[in-house]
């Protein structure tokens, strides 16, 4: 069985990242795949996009990711683009959108958001209704294994059997109808809906990293055992905040309470 460990949502958190990748290497993992939003929210953008590019062996580009590399946050001389500087900025540029392999026989799909864009949100157990986010919330779980223009697919393409996405920083598993869909949650700004801007003892149950582990048959086709596994890991957020107050990042104090809170 091949054992395949899927990331998401790192924020520039250094501390986070690093925590996950030694759970990781504990666990045999044989291939790692980042489902994008390396930057951006966080204090250690450089660092966290080397360390992804060392370590894993496929990367998504986020919604995060694609705004850094604008060329209006070059002249507006955004905090996160500097830091990261030109090149860093070239590589996330030209990461892909889609990857998918077979598992198992299972067709497995994996992109940031949805399969038309890199913004439009899927949470299947909190509604943005009467939201700022609205207009952007995807209601049909249907919409998530489209082939479509965006993600390299057409309508004579194989649909998928298992999605995986991120950017909702929330993890899930769930089946429909003969498919799965996941969501790996945030390795480095994890989310719980239900959380306020209040730190308390219960946040730290929610303040975790967390990632998915997929097992099976790499690359096979024909069906075979399968699973799907939602791995939470603490790490050192106390570190982390150290690492942020020590910065000149503008957004610092913002940055510091979401880790504490895991708020929305």
């Amino acid at each position: 069985m091949d054992r395949i460990a899927i990331i998401s949502d790192i924020h520039a958190n250094l501390t986070a990242l690093e925590t996950v990748f030694d759970d990781i290497n504990k666990r045999n993992i044989n291939k790692i795949i980042c489902l994008g939003d390396i930057i951006f929210k966080g204090v250690s953008p450089a660092e966290c996009i080397d360390l992804i590019r060392e370590k894993c062996d496929v990367v998504i580009k986020g919604n995060c990711d694609e705004i850094m590399t604008d060329e209006l946050t070059l002249k507006k001389k955004y905090w996160t683009r500097m830091q990261i500087g030109e090149k860093r900025t070239e590589y996330l540029r030209n990461l892909p959108v889609c990857h998918e392999f077979y598992l198992s026989g299972y067709l497995v799909r994996l992109f940031h958001a949805c399969p038309d864009d890199l913004k439009s949100l899927y949470n299947p157990m909190f509604s943005n209704k009467n939201s700022k986010n609205e207009s952007r919330e995807i209601t049909d779980v249907e919409r998530m294994f489209r082939n479509t223009e965006f993600i390299g697919k057409s309508k004579d393409d194989k649909v998928p059997d298992i999605v995986g996405y991120g950017h909702i920083h929330t993890p899930n598993i769930l089946r429909f109808k003969d498919k799965m869909i996941f969501n790996p949650g945030s390795v480095g700004m994890p989310v719980e809906m239900m959380n306020d801007n209040k730190v308390s003892e219960t946040s730290r149950f929610s303040t975790v990293s967390s990632y998915i582990i997929l097992d099976g048959e790499l690359d096979k086709e024909k069906l075979g055992p399968i699973s799907v596994q939602l791995v939470r890991i603490p790490y050192d957020i106390e570190k982390e905040i150290a690492r942020a107050k020590k910065s000149d990042n503008p957004e610092k104090e913002d940055i510091i309470r979401k880790l504490q809170t895991a708020e929305p």
